[in-house]
């Protein structure tokens, strides 16, 4: 389970926009420390984060969140706008 309370670290400060295939499930990364940025690679073990689900509904481009930061896992909410204007 998943410590609400945890501080992810943050790649990039920018959403990563995909292409995601329709009947596809993806695994965002929450933790930040994935090198498969911005999905799971299974660094998040023994951090107290756990990697996000997020299936395809039809093939599209995506704004996977980067500062793991969003309050929409695993989209782009614009979060990473304060972190920019500080």
């Amino acid at each position: 389970m998943e410590d609400k309370n945890l501080i992810p670290d943050i790649p990039q400060v920018a959403p990563y926009s995909l292409k995601v295939e329709e009947g596809k499930t993806y695994y965002w990364c929450a933790c930040g420390k994935s090198s498969k940025q911005p999905f799971c690679d299974g660094s998040h073990k023994e951090t107290g984060f756990a990697p996000i689900a997020y299936k395809a509904t039809k093939t599209r481009q995506v704004f996977f969140c980067g500062c793991k930061l969003t309050k929409r896992p695993p989209l782009c909410d614009g979060e990473h706008a304060r972190l920019i204007d500080g």
